[in-house]
């Protein structure tokens, strides 16, 4: 139960009109101060202060990652209950609503489009750009240590890029498969594993955030350096859970939190690094345990390919395994 002026708060923070229309956008995932300014056709100060009495009400988590802010709905307590009963109450048809959608639908659109576009851009140099960042070799090793003595016949690696994680695995697995939505990463790939020894595994075009086709169960899964090209990162961890089978892996490789705004203004990042807390929360409420987690620093100047990074602050990588709970 709420105390009385704890409830008469939440109330008035969720009384205004577009506040109501924030939540209801956040409940369909992870949005930043820039995406919601687009949507709502508000200036950022003014979107900024109905953010801060949403959060100062508990009803909204504020997570900084750089220059930008992300907002997601509160998991707290007996505050999503509250939301999940308001947000039910509204009228999916009401006309304010529909076009906040499509807006929101626009907005992701063009972030994702960005994003395809650098990947069909760099897919021929993609494991030199990668090189630019963290020393691959010593991400790969830190990878086969992880997974260790875990067991697995069936691999699924989501985004998988230039097949760099299909090829590093080979000998651990009876078959692969790699998905990825841009042809030339694709492309890419096949000719990577164009090999006798390598026929057992095999790339396709797909969409990591809709797995429904997939009637197959992987004992492996793995999202390698993808998370954070995407708006909402949990919708892809709570995918990879449907296409589990029981007791299965997943795999998680990518940044720590850091604050290099220009891998966001160059090279089509929408978030900057997770930190082991968030991660721990979308891997719990997809129904996993953390098994494993290890944080690689990478130097500052001696990168694999001998590239200097101009005085670059070190990127972490972190890398997670976690095993789905039998109960799902």
């Amino acid at each position: 139960m709420m105390a009385l002026d704890q409830l008469v708060g939440i109330l008035k923070s969720a009384g205004e009109q577009t506040r109501l229309r924030l939540l209801a956008l956040l409940a369909e995932g992870d949005l930043s101060v820039k995406d919601l300014t687009a949507i709502l056709n508000q200036s950022q100060p003014r979107i900024s202060r109905h953010l801060k009495l949403l959060h100062e009400a508990q009803l909204v988590d504020r997570v900084p990652e750089g220059a930008w802010v992300y907002y997601r709905l509160s998991q707290k307590g007996l505050v999503k209950p509250f939301l999940d009963n308001v947000l039910g109450q509204l009228d999916g048809q009401d006309p304010q609503l529909v076009r906040d959608q499509e807006k929101l639908e626009a907005v992701k659109k063009a972030n994702a489009q960005a994003a395809h576009d650098y990947f069909q851009l760099n897919a021929g140099r993609w494991d030199e750009i990668r090189a630019l960042h963290v020393p691959e070799s010593a991400v790969e090793q830190a990878i086969l240590q992880v997974l260790g003595d875990v067991s697995f016949d069936r691999l699924l690696d989501l985004g998988t890029g230039t097949g760099s994680i299909l090829a590093l695995l080979a000998d651990q697995c009876s078959s692969g498969l790699g998905l990825d939505s841009n042809p030339p990463m694709l492309s890419v790939a096949r000719s990577r594993l164009d090999r006798p020894d390598l026929h057992h595994l095999r790339v396709q075009q797909g969409d990591i955030l809709d797995l429904a086709a997939h009637n197959g169960r992987y004992d492996l899964v793995s999202i390698h350096q993808v998370l954070h090209y995407l708006d909402d990162p949990s919708l892809a961890i709570e995918e990879a859970s449907h296409v589990m089978a029981p007791n299965g892996h997943l795999l998680i490789v990518d940044f720590a939190p850091h604050e290099h705004e220009f891998l966001r203004r160059d090279h089509a990042h929408r978030r900057l690094g997770f930190s082991h807390r968030a991660m721990e929360e979308w891997l719990m409420r997809a129904n996993f345990s953390v098994k494993q987690v290890v944080d690689l620093t990478a130097s500052d100047t001696m990168m694999e390919n001998g590239t200097q990074t101009s005085g670059m602050a070190p990127l972490t990588v972190s890398v997670w395994l976690a095993e789905q709970s039998a109960a799902n």
